[in-house]
């Protein structure tokens, strides 16, 4: 079997912001608009996303995941230049996108994600419709299942919930993936384990004790834009849950540079085979490798 090589990048907080109305800023949005002109501007911009996205293109990876958080405050105006955008990065049969916190910013909106990108949510069983979570999608040797965290907050939260109905609902589509030669990616924006309180997955516990009876070869996730490689048990072994800076981000602080992932699997007898590749953006915007590792 050939190896098969997933991207996987996140937090494109797309860049520029459109003007939102005044009545939308209201709440929660309006604290994140004055965020927004005072300081995020400043660090999400659209000519690194846009070299990103052009040097994970000129990879040729069989298959895109992206996620979470494509746009910034959920403002009608944000949501169709944010498809034409995901539709330049590929077509919904080789791009798999979840929802992550400012994708379901506020309630008013918090529906539209799933309505604007369903293409790029709908498992392979259309006859749940788009918009379900969790949805399965089979490429190659991959399993992808996709999850939202992607929940409603008060103001200064960034907390993410997965909730009792998805949990259960993912538990029968983990036991099918158990009797079957998959290489299971499980994308959820939240990662499952935050020292941060105000952004953590609540239910976490949850999922997690699900993985350890079940398990999955690899757990992707964005929200904290920094390089992580966390480690999760397993009912055979430790499995690597990965994250990534902002796809749009200048370096600031202690967040990176915006940096992607080519993941390489390939089956190797019995067991699976999945070496990792970091590609970044330097000073002068160019695109070089940081660093390569063996997964599994």
């Amino acid at each position: 079997m050939a190896a098969f090589t997933l991207a996987h990048f996140s937090d494109p907080h797309l860049p520029p912001l459109p003007s939102p109305r005044l009545a939308e800023l209201a709440g929660k949005r309006a604290l994140g608009y004055l965020n927004w002109t005072r300081n995020r501007r400043k660090y999400y911009r659209r000519e690194v996303l846009d070299a990103l996205v052009s040097d994970m293109q000129a990879q040729r990876p069989d298959h895109v995941a992206m996620t979470g958080d494509v746009i910034n405050l959920a403002i009608e105006a944000e949501f169709a230049p944010a498809l034409t955008w995901l539709k330049g990065v590929g077509p919904p049969d080789r791009v798999t996108a979840i929802p992550g916190n400012h994708d379901a910013y506020v309630r008013s909106t918090q529906h539209r994600f799933a309505e604007v990108f369903c293409d790029y949510l709908r498992g392979d069983n259309t006859s749940n419709g788009s918009g379900t979570f969790p949805f399965l999608r089979r490429r190659g040797p991959l399993a992808l299942i996709g999850l939202t965290s992607a929940v409603p907050t008060a103001p200064f939260m960034a907390t993410g919930r997965l909730g009792r109905a998805q949990l259960d609902a993912l538990e029968p589509i983990l036991i099918e993936l158990s009797a079957e030669q998959a290489f299971r990616v499980l994308l959820v924006h939240h990662p499952l384990w935050s020292d941060a309180s105000p952004k953590r997955l609540t239910d976490s516990h949850l999922l997690l004790a699900l993985l350890k009876q079940y398990g999955v070869e690899l757990i992707l996730h964005g929200h904290d834009h920094i390089h992580s490689t966390m480690w999760f048990e397993g009912p055979n072994g430790q499995i690597p849950g990965i994250g990534v800076p902002a796809a749009s981000a200048l370096a600031r602080g202690r967040h990176p540079a915006a940096a992607y992932n080519l993941l390489t699997i390939e089956r190797d007898g019995n067991a699976w085979r999945c070496e990792q590749t970091v590609r970044g953006i330097n000073g002068e915007l160019r695109i070089q490798e940081l660093k390569r590792t063996k997964l599994l």
